[in-house]
């Protein structure tokens, strides 16, 4: 086999060449595949002994990108969803190396059919209206903190943006007064703009009237005017959350992360109606068949729709015991 570049090299131009030049994509999603290879070069390193700047293409081949999955779910517990992001990496690298390192077709297309695990998708959570008004109410209004928190929180559920739009938002992308609307750069560098609803600009426009703690900071800075981490988001949520659950008893039994809000927004809006096509506009989806998921949690639509229908009549039967050895064999 004909010696080609070196598999540290062959990373080195995925990264710098092709996610960052050619595709131009987000430094989440830069942040998303370095992760994703740390933990493979970790765990190839203990198993074969060998530095990674001294691997070849040919050490990873798919029984050990296999043990590698196998690895993360048995001792870190992730799930079929995290491991399948950690395969999506690793799939899109060897895709790359197909071109770069021809002479190795055989054994990257051995990685490349590599399946993706299937998991049980459950119904996406969201939160009812009373619970989103609960939530609304529990910041502290009087500090500076609750202020911020109540206008992060309120323009989350009413644009759905993700947590990295909401934290990315500067002072020149929210346009306040006739046609109020936020700009957002969402998934593939896609430009998007939201409206705001009557309430969401009064309150934009009171917070946008605090003092600034930075130059040029973030519309939701945190407590030195710099941007808010994905942990800071999620910690004043679950804060909030926790306060709110002590006069609304249901959220004590629900998981709400910031992308539930953003749940709660796509089915705010299949329940008013909105079709498929403008939902993904909205919510920034590449594909009309993503929004799929609020179609099917939409219990109040499926109610509606049994109501219009004429279903099947039925009658109620009466109970007989079966035979004890038929019994016996149907507990088996």
């Amino acid at each position: 086999m004909t010696a080609g570049p070196s598999f540290a090299t062959l990373l080195e131009r995925f990264f710098t060449q092709r996610l960052m030049h050619q595709r131009q994509v987000s430094s989440h999603t830069i942040a998303s595949y370095r992760d994703s290879f740390k933990l493979l070069l970790h765990f190839v390193q203990k198993r074969l002994h060998k530095a990674p700047s001294k691997l070849a293409l040919e050490d990873i081949d798919a029984l050990l990108v296999g043990a590698f999955l196998d690895d993360l779910e048995a001792t870190r517990g992730v799930t079929a969803r995290t491991r399948n992001l950690r395969l999506t990496a690793v799939h899109s690298f060897f895709r790359f190396a197909s071109y770069e390192a021809p002479t190795h077709s055989a054994h990257i297309a051995r990685v490349l059919a590599i399946p993706s695990k299937k998991f049980t998708r459950t119904l996406v959570p969201f939160l009812s209206r009373p619970e989103v008004d609960a939530l609304l109410a529990a910041p502290d209004q009087r500090t500076w903190s609750g202020r911020r928190d109540h206008a992060l929180l309120l323009v989350a559920v009413q644009t759905g943006f993700r947590l990295s739009e909401l934290t990315g938002i500067r002072r020149d992308d929210v346009v306040l007064g006739t046609g109020s609307h936020v700009r957002v750069t969402g998934k593939g560098r896609k430009e998007r703009c939201t409206p705001l609803s009557k309430a969401s600009r009064a309150v934009m426009a009171a917070w946008l009237r605090e003092p600034q703690r930075a130059p040029d900071q973030p519309v939701f800075p945190n407590a030195r005017g710099g941007q808010l981490s994905a942990h800071g988001v999620q910690y004043l949520v679950a804060k909030h959350v926790a306060t709110a659950s002590q006069t609304c008893t249901s959220l004590a039994r629900k998981r709400v992360s910031p992308h539930v809000l953003r749940h709660t927004t796509a089915m705010d809006l299949v329940q008013e109606g909105v079709d498929r096509s403008t939902l993904a506009l909205w919510l920034g989806h590449e594909s009309i068949e993503t929004t799929q998921i609020y179609i099917e949690a939409d219990l109040e639509m499926k109610s509606k729709i049994l109501d219009k229908t004429t279903p099947p009549g039925g009658k109620p039967g009466r109970y007989r015991p079966d035979d004890a050895l038929m019994a016996f064999l149907k507990g088996l």
